[in-house]
């Protein structure tokens, strides 16, 4: 099999990546699972993928960014999407500043993975919207600007908030983020 058509799913939820990678298998690719970025750094020693798959919330409240920075430290070749439902302009941003070449939010199907590595390369076509933020969505995107900056930790995310846990709390449970 190709070097190309290797792939790195890094995802905590087991049955999920266990369905992901039967999903790939079936569509040709050699496929490879790794949890955390510990598991990420030990499998690259001894397997170069082309492609990798990694969710941006790890292990409760671990970020996936770090992996990817450390796969396209790897090899900035590899085509990395990064699958979340943690959606935010600014871990989009960040991911793709990282060696993303694309972000996708939850749910996303094995379709929309592959369809993302065939789009690597920007598009100069995109549609400019005139659409302004509403301010639900701004206080949304500060939220997750936050949280990813904090690693993911509620308590601290919060405090620089200046609002209660309970509160953020409140608010992520609103948004059904998993």
């Amino acid at each position: 099999m190709e070097a190309e058509r290797h792939l790195l799913i890094v995802e905590d939820d087991v049955a999920f990546a266990r369905t992901l990678s039967r999903s790939f298998e079936r569509r040709g690719y050699a496929v490879r699972i790794a949890a955390s970025l510990d598991e990420v750094v030990t499998l690259l020693q001894q397997y170069s993928p082309g492609y990798a798959v990694v969710d941006l919330k790890l292990n409760g409240h671990a970020s996936g960014l770090a992996c990817v920075q450390a796969l396209s430290t790897h090899d900035d070749e590899m085509l990395i999407v990064v699958l979340t439902g943690f959606a935010s302009i600014a871990t989009a941003v960040e991911a793709i500043k990282l060696g993303a070449c694309h972000y996708l939010a939850k749910p996303s199907n094995t379709d929309d993975i592959e369809a993302a590595f065939g789009r690597a390369s920007g598009n100069v076509e995109v549609e400019l919207t005139n659409r302004s933020s509403s301010i639900k969505t701004l206080e949304w995107e500060r939220i997750h600007e936050t949280l990813a900056e904090t690693g993911f930790n509620i308590s601290e995310t919060a405090r620089r908030l200046g609002m209660h846990r309970r509160t953020l709390a409140r608010k992520l449970d609103k948004q059904q983020v998993k």
